[in-house]
C-alpha cells in the first residue's frame, strides 16, 4: 500500500500544526508527492513528519470563531445561523447534531487515532537508528492517542477502543466499551507516553513527560466526579436512570474515594514534575493592579509584543498550541473575531451577565445587584482578574481606527445624552452597540466584549489583526485545580485552602477561609473565574451537575444609559465622565436571540445517525432515541 502525503496530513500538515521549536529546518523539507509507506518508518525525518502530522487533530485549539465558552454561561455567540442554538437550547438529535467543532468532532478525533495507532505499531518495528527519536515519537504517539480518546469520553461518554489501523473492506463494526475501560486505557497510554518521554528535550507545541503526567491528572479527575458516578447520577436524572447501559457513561459501583485519591496523586505527581506554574509561591495577594498584569500576562502566554506584560507567564503552558505567522493561521485572528465592532472587530463571544455579575468584590465578598452600591457602580472595585477578562462600558481599550472620533479610546456600549453641533440634546448609541455609526451589524448583543487572549499590543486593533497567542491545552493551574478539588472530596480542606489562596494571591485576591460545602462552593468559583474562557466551564458544569441551574440559565445582558447630570453638558465626541453624566445600569433577561434551556440527555453528545447506521454495534446515548 501507498501513502499519499495529500491525502494523509502528512508534510503538508507540518505547516499546518502550527509546531513551534527554535530549530524549524524540517519545515523546509520539501517531500515528493508519494512514499512508499514502508520507507517512512527507515527514515527518522519522515517517521517525525509522520508523528507531526497527527498533531493536525489540535486544529486552532480553543481559538475557533465559536468557541465552546458559547456554549456555557460564560458567553453567547454574537451572529446567527452557525447551529449554536440547537445546543444551547437543547435540540440536539442524532440527524440534527448543531454545532460540532474538529477538536471534538467524531470523524476527526477517529482520523487522528488511526494515525497515532500507525505511529504506535511501526515505530516498534522501526529501522532508522536514531534511539532517542524513536522512544520520543513513541511516546508523543501514546500522548496524542491518549488526548483524543479522552476528547471522545468527555464529550460522549464510553466510546469504541480501537488499537488499530482500519483498511479498506474491512467489518468497521464495534462495540462501546465501558466507561472504565476507557479510562484505564487512557491512563494506560499515558503512562507509557511519561515513561517514553522522561528526560527527553522538550519541543515547544510537542507533548512532554509533564503534559502526560497533567492530561492523566484531568482523566482521573473526571473520572472521579458526580456524572461518572452512576448512583449519583441516576438520583439527580430521570433521563440517565431509565438508560439500560449505565456502564458506558460510569461506574455502577466501587470505591468513590480511591477514585478521587487516584485523581489526587495524579495530580501532585504533575505539579511535582512541572516547573511550578507562574507566581505560585505567594504567601500574600498582590496589589491589584499587578494582580490585572499577571492575568493578562497568563493568558498572553508569552505571545504579546507588550513590554508591561511579563512574558514568563508562559511557564504556567505544560502543552500549547503555538502559531505560525507565515501560515496566517485562523486562531491569530481571534482578536478579530471577538473584539468590539467600534474597533472593526466582530464581537463573536461576548461576555454574559452570569459571567460578570459572579467576579466578586476585591474584599472577596459576592457581587449584587440588589446592593445599591454595588448597582450604582458595577465595575469599580472588583476581582482584578475581570479587568483582564472583559472589555465594559467606560474601560479603556486601544486607540480607536481612523474613522472613529473617539480621542479617550473607551469601550462605548451604552446611549448617552450628547449636545449636537447646534447645540440641540440627542442621545446617541456607543460606537460599540448594534447601532454603532462604525459597523451596526457587528456589535455585542450583551454589553460586554472579550477581553482575556486579545493582544493588548496598540498596533492591533482593527481587521488587520495577527496575533500571536498560544492556546493553553493544559496549564499548570489547572493541574493545581485538580489537586485542589480531589483534596476537598478527601476532606483534606487545609490542603485545598493552602493551593487554592496561591491561586488568588497571584490575582491580587484575599485567602478563602471557608470550609466543608463552602469551601467547595468557594473551590467552584475561583476556578469559574481563573479558567474562564478556556474550555473548563463547559465540562465543569457537566460533571458537577450543576448544568441544569447554570449552562440552562436564560441569557444576561446590560443596558447602559448615560444622562446629564443637573447643570451638566458634553458635546462630540462622548467620553465617559462620572462628572457629568449620571449612569443607570440595568440586567436584561434576554431569549429572542438565544432560548437556553437545559435537558438532561445534554450531558452527554449524541451520536450521529451516520454512525449508528454503519455501526450497528454502536448503542446510542440516553435521550437521543426519539
Amino acid at each position: 500500500m501507498k501513502l499519499s502525503y495529500k491525502n494523509w496530513i502528512f508534510f503538508a500538515a507540518l505547516a499546518s500544526a502550527g509546531l513551534a521549536s527554535c530549530d524549524t529546518d524540517f519545515l523546509d523539507v520539501t517531500p515528493p508527492t508519494e512514499i512508499p509507506t514502508e520507507e517512512v518508518w527507515k527514515d527518522g525525518a519522515l517517521a517525525e513528519g509522520f508523528v507531526t502530522g497527527i498533531y493536525a487533530g489540535l486544529q486552532q485549539g480553543g481559538f475557533s470563531e465559536q468557541m465552546l465558552a458559547s456554549l456555557t454561561d460564560e458567553a453567547v455567540f454574537t451572529h446567527t445561523g452557525r447551529n449554536i442554538n440547537t445546543v444551547n437550547e437543547g435540540s440536539l438529535s442524532p440527524s440534527n447534531l448543531g454545532w460540532v467543532d474538529d477538536t471534538y468532532g467524531w470523524g476527526p478525533m477517529y482520523t487522528r487515532i488511526r494515525a497515532s495507532n500507525q505511529a504506535i505499531q511501526n515505530l516498534k518495528t522501526a529501522t532508522f537508528t536514531d534511539e532517542t527519536l524513536k522512544t520520543r515519537l513513541q511516546g508523543e504517539a501514546y500522548f496524542l492517542r491518549a488526548y483524543y480518546y479522552q476528547q471522545l469520553l468527555r464529550y460522549y461518554g464510553s466510546v469504541p477502543i480501537i488499537t488499530k489501523a482500519y483498511n479498506l473492506n474491512e467489518d468497521y463494526s464495534v462495540a462501546r466499551n465501558t466507561y472504565d475501560e476507557c479510562v484505564k486505557f487512557i491512563v494506560s497510554d499515558l503512562d507509557s507516553s511519561a515513561l517514553l518521554l522522561k528526560g527527553k528535550t522538550e519541543v515547544k507545541g510537542r507533548a512532554t513527560e509533564v503534559a502526560a503526567l497533567a492530561l492523566k491528572s484531568r482523566v482521573l479527575l473526571y473520572a472521579a466526579s458526580d456524572l461518572h458516578d452512576i448512583p449519583t447520577l441516576k438520583a439527580k436524572s430521570a433521563v440517565i436512570a431509565a438508560y439500560p447501559n449505565p456502564e458506558f457513561l460510569g461506574y455502577l459501583s466501587g470505591d468513590r474515594k480511591a477514585r478521587w485519591q487516584a485523581a489526587q496523586v495524579a495530580a501532585k505527581a504533575a505539579l511535582d514534575a512541572s516547573n511550578g506554574g507562574y507566581k505560585l509561591n505567594l504567601t500574600a495577594p498582590v496589589t491589584p493592579e499587578q494582580g490585572k498584569i499577571n492575568y493578562i500576562s497568563l493568558s498572553m502566554g508569552g505571545g504579546s509584543a507588550d513590554k508591561t506584560l511579563d512574558a514568563s507567564a508562559s511557564s504556567d503552558i505544560i502543552f500549547g498550541r503555538y502559531f505560525i505567522p507565515s501560515l496566517n493561521e485562523g486562531a491569530r485572528q481571534t482578536g478579530l473575531n471577538n473584539g468590539p465592532n467600534g474597533y472593526h472587530n466582530w464581537a463573536g463571544n461576548t461576555p454574559i451577565g452570569l459571567l460578570v455579575d459572579d467576579y466578586q468584590m476585591m474584599d472577596g465578598t459576592p457581587f449584587a445587584w440588589t446592593n445599591p452600591t454595588h448597582k450604582a457602580n458595577p465595575y469599580v472595585n472588583r476581582d482584578p482578574r475581570f479587568y483582564a477578562t472583559v472589555m465594559y462600558d467606560g474601560a479603556n481599550w486601544k486607540p480607536r481606527p481612523s474613522d472613529a472620533k473617539d480621542p479617550a479610546n473607551q469601550i462605548q456600549t451604552g446611549a448617552y445624552d450628547l449636545l449636537d453641533d447646534k447645540g440641540a440634546l440627542i442621545n446617541r448609541k456607543g460606537l460599540d452597540t448594534r447601532s454603532s455609526s462604525i459597523e451596526d451589524w457587528n456589535g455585542s448583543r450583551t454589553g460586554y466584549y472579550m477581553r482575556k487572549f486579545i493582544d493588548p499590543n496598540p498596533a492591533l486593533y482593527d481587521n488587520t489583526d495577527r496575533q500571536n497567542i498560544p492556546w493553553p491545552f493544559i496549564r499548570v493551574t489547572e493541574t493545581v485545580f485538580n489537586y485542589i478539588e480531589a483534596s476537598i472530596e478527601l476532606g483534606q480542606d487545609a490542603e485545598a485552602l493552602a493551593w487554592l489562596n496561591k491561586i488568588r494571591f497571584r490575582a491580587g485576591m484575599p485567602a478563602v477561609k471557608a470550609t466543608g460545602t463552602a469551601l467547595k462552593e468557594a473551590y467552584r468559583q475561583e476556578k469559574r473565574i481563573e479558567m474562564a474562557y478556556e474550555e473548563q466551564r463547559y465540562h465543569d458544569a457537566r460533571r458537577w451537575l450543576i448544568a441544569p441551574t447554570t449552562l440552562g440559565r436564560p441569557l444576561q445582558y446590560i443596558t447602559v444609559l448615560g444622562k446629564f447630570k443637573p447643570g451638566k453638558s458634553m458635546k462630540e465626541p462622548y467620553h465617559y465622565d462620572t462628572s457629568v453624566y449620571d449612569y443607570t445600569y440595568t440586567p436584561v433577561e434576554e431569549k429572542s436571540h438565544e432560548n437556553r434551556t437545559w435537558v438532561d440527555k445534554m450531558y452527554f453528545r449524541p451520536f450521529s445517525r451516520d454512525e449508528i447506521n454503519r455501526n450497528a454495534k454502536l448503542v446510542q446515548n440516553p435521550g437521543y432515541d426519539k
